[in-house]
């Protein structure tokens, strides 16, 4: 059997919809928040995948959140050892900022469901699979694409995927995210990030309801193909 390790950088943004692809291709999940007295010796080239899950927080909080630099530090080794990696929301942004991109907050919050815009690269990877399809997007920073990377997907503000290889899968978006209840922590306390991004808590709770079951279904089939597709010694 192959190992998966989750890192949540908080406890409400976990694997979701992406469980059921990761587990039916073998692996087997374990997983560390980055709070956990443990996370500091996490041998991050260990298992077979990580995967990086979002948090609220931002790469550039380095004295509030210090584990940041140690995450970093372990995240570059892992990518220059090929080793296979999929990043999502602020896991994407750890990604770059391994591999020495910048990260900073952008001018607009992107919070609601709503497709990608794929390019050509993108509409030959596993990402065809959410192409046209609504999903969540809940971020206000942004990227440098890293060097060295294919970009595959944007939004009108932000780069939203990019890969490297078989082995590296980087999403700014959420197609995990449509049916796991944690959203509502999501929603908790977000009203002034909600409202500036034009939207509030009722209107993600509807379409969560409408568009969520369809997004992670696509977002399950996408992962499925990556997944195959690896390169795991």
């Amino acid at each position: 059997m192959s190992s998966a390790l989750i890192i949540r950088h908080t406890p409400y943004e976990g694997i979701a919809g992406f469980r059921q692809p990761v587990e039916e291709a073998g692996f087997v999940i374990d997983r560390v928040d980055v709070t956990d007295p443990a996370f500091p010796a996490i041998d991050f080239l260990g298992p077979d995948l990580v995967v990086l899950m979002g948090g609220p927080m931002g790469v550039y909080e380095r004295e509030a959140h210090p584990w940041i630099d140690c995450e970093i530090a372990r995240l570059a080794l892992r990518i220059a050892a090929g080793r296979p990696t999929l990043a999502v929301c602020l896991g994407a942004q750890m990604v770059a900022a391994a591999m020495g991109a910048r990260v900073f907050p952008g001018p607009v919050r992107e919070i609601g469901f709503a497709p990608i815009i794929l390019n050509e690269a993108g509409a030959r990877s596993p990402l065809r699979h959410i192409a046209g399809v609504p999903v969540l997007h809940w971020h206000g920073d942004t990227f440098d694409v890293p060097e060295g990377v294919e970009l595959l997907a944007t939004s009108a503000a932000y780069p939203q995927a990019f890969r490297r290889g078989a082995n590296l899968l980087a999403l700014q978006c959420h197609p995990e995210m449509g049916e796991d209840p944690r959203v509502e922590a999501w929603l908790a306390d977000s009203g002034d990030h909600l409202r500036e991004a034009g939207t509030d808590a009722e209107r993600i709770r509807l379409d969560y309801a409408a568009k969520g079951p369809a997004a992670v279904a696509a977002g399950r089939t996408m992962i499925r193909e990556w997944l195959a597709g690896l390169d795991i010694d």
